[in-house]
């Protein structure tokens, strides 16, 4: 399989004090992740926060390219940098 390019929309949940990740969602297109924030920030979709991650992926040999951060709102944690 060739390299192809992944969007996912990572939900947060507040679960008491800590803040947890939700069921990662494969979307087909950045539009239809950007929906999905806009739901968010609408109030439609009740979650603390979420990451719009675009990465590219050859799933045959488990190679991940470095993530992407396109869209970030709410409660997310911090991303460490190298």
């Amino acid at each position: 399989m060739a390299v192809a390019e992944r969007i996912v929309f990572q939900p947060f949940v507040w679960q008491g004090a800590a803040l947890r990740a939700g069921a990662p969602i494969l979307c087909p297109n950045v539009d239809d992740a950007r929906r999905r924030v806009d739901k968010i920030r609408a109030g439609v979709l009740r979650v603390a926060g979420a990451v719009v991650v675009r990465m590219q992926v050859d799933e045959d040999i488990g190679d991940y390219g470095e993530p992407e951060y396109l869209e970030q709102v709410g409660d997310v944690p911090a991303v460490e940098e190298d």
